[in-house]
């Protein structure tokens, strides 16, 4: 994401506290009673279960001696019970879990630090000197550390970005992280029933998801999808779709696999916009497995609570804040817009005004909803009330797309240095590794000792589109750190390290 300057409104996120607009609202609420028919039948049947299990033998004997010789309330009672019933169990989601998840780390050979990267730049001599001074003080400010990670071809004097180096980025990043994946879990390639892979700007023939198939040899009936040209937020879109896919295809596991490629990718142009990305992505990616299995319960690490998206791409303006084209020279780049901040915050503020009502506690949304009313209905002059998220979630996941961003999101949503560390140290260590980044801050917070018996934790994730999508995992069990291996083991005692939040240009 773009680092900003306070010079312009349209460069930081917009303050939520200013307006919320009751069409979202709306839709929160919408969703909640859309989706409500299960959650009014479960305590429906809860209760009657409860009353069912207080009577004793002679209370049910009386009850059979009244209904015996009444052959209409029998049938009624008997019809109701079989309606409600089988509604019960028609419209009872079944439950995702998340088993695990791993993220690849590259070797040691791809660390490169930032003194490195602008050497690299410097000696491709493609760049001017005003771009060369430009994209140190991106790289100075953007929150990268020096231990990030970046593909050979991209770190080769000079650059050799292909089609064969493409794909060799490729394997290493997906066949690593399911190969960790896999020995978690104990689970054979065979028992895999849905593989959905996401990548943005890398889409070979055969597809990426193809090449998984090839190596692991799926069996033949694998329903198998490949997203791309979606941006940092597709990973949440691929767990929604693999959700979507659970939901019809019941005793199975789905693969997700999220990534970026950055071999094809590198930009050598000039232009200012186009070089952002250069300074912010790096190499990662994730695996995670998912299972619609009762049994799986006991082993698995989260529940699936919650999947909300938010789409933009109607906007003109918001369809091309995060564009791909060429620049006046031909070279292939991806443009970061100077309105990519103002447009993240809407959408974000979008997302959280739909996903609140799920998710937020009574007295939280009674005030919100109370100061709603009084604004809209009474137009009295009070501020909107901003319902604090601290009460629904333990854990934030905020995609570390930039500095800036995150120091905004943190200002806006109120969270505290302890709430933003797993996003800042993603940024820190591995950079933008784009639609993989969420799974990295999770492993942060396992790393750390954090996770605990049904704390819940929110995954929030924007990108081109543009898009805003959000995902609530409630955590089954505890996680010990010293039974995990994650990218952070080695070196999560080095963590957290200060991080300035100036992040102006």
């Amino acid at each position: 994401m773009n680092e900003s300057n306070p010079s312009s409104n349209s460069r930081n996120l917009p303050d939520f506290k200013q307006s919320v607009k009751l069409k979202y609202v709306k839709l929160g609420y919408h969703y909640l009673i859309t989706h409500g028919m299960y959650l009014f039948l479960s305590p429906l049947v809860v209760i009657i279960a409860a009353q069912l299990s207080t009577f004793s033998p002679n209370d049910f004997y009386v009850l059979w001696d009244q209904l015996r010789f009444n052959l209409i309330s029998v049938v009624i009672c008997s019809t109701l019970l079989v309606f409600l019933s089988t509604v019960y169990f028609i419209t009872r989601p079944s439950p995702v879990y998340l088993v695990n998840f791993s993220c690849y780390k590259p070797e040691d050979a791809r660390k490169c630090t930032k003194g490195t990267f602008l050497e690299m730049s410097k000696s491709v001599g493609t760049f001017s000197d005003g771009n060369l001074e430009f994209q140190r003080k991106i790289v100075e400010r953007s929150g990268l550390g020096d231990s990030t990670y970046l593909p050979e071809a991209v770190t080769n004097v000079p650059p050799n970005p292909c089609m064969a180096e493409a794909r060799k980025e490729a394997e290493a990043v997906m066949f690593g992280a399911i190969d960790e994946l896999l020995a978690k879990t104990s689970v054979k390639p065979k028992d895999i029933g849905i593989l959905v892979v996401n990548c943005s700007l890398f889409n070979p023939t055969p597809s990426l998801s193809a090449m998984i198939v090839n190596h692991y040899k799926l069996r033949g009936n694998v329903i198998s999808y490949n997203l791309g040209g979606m941006g940092c937020s597709a990973g949440l879109i691929s767990i929604d779709l693999a959700k979507d896919l659970l939901q019809v295809h019941p005793n199975t596991y789905a693969l997700v696999l999220s990534m970026e490629n950055i071999t094809l990718n590198w930009y050598f142009g000039n232009e200012k916009s186009m070089l952002l990305p250069n300074c912010l992505f790096r190499m990662g990616g994730a695996a995670v497995l998912l299972s619609n299995k009762r049994s799986d319960k006991k082993r698995s690490k989260y529940q699936l609570v919650h999947t909300v998206r938010t789409h933009k791409g109607a906007d003109d303006k918001c369809f091309t804040c995060v564009y791909q084209l060429e620049d006046s020279d031909g070279k292939v780049g991806v443009s970061l817009s100077k309105e990519l901040m103002a447009v993240a915050g809407d959408a974000l503020k979008t997302n959280i005004t739909t996903l609140g009502p799920l998710v937020l506690p009574m007295s939280e949304q009674f005030l919100f909803f109370a100061t709603l009313v009084g604004r809209k209905l009474l137009k009295a002059k009070i501020r909107p009330y901003i319902p604090d998220f601290k009460l629904a979630f333990e854990h934030f996941c905020i995609h570390a797309g930039g500095r800036a961003v995150l120091d905004e999101l943190e200002k806006n949503l109120q969270l505290s240095d302890w709430h933003m560390e797993p996003s800042r140290m993603t940024l820190h260590r591995f950079g933008n590794t784009s639609s993989s980044s969420l799974w990295y801050e999770l492993a942060y917070s396992e790393a750390k000792g954090r996770i605990r018996k049904g704390d819940r934790t929110w995954q929030i994730a924007f990108g081109s589109g543009f898009k805003c999508n959000s995902a609530v995992w409630k955590a089954l069990r505890s996680i010990n750190p010293d039974k995990e291996k994650n990218p952070w083991m080695d070196e999560i005692h080095q963590f957290p390290v200060d991080v300035p939040k100036v992040a102006r240009i």
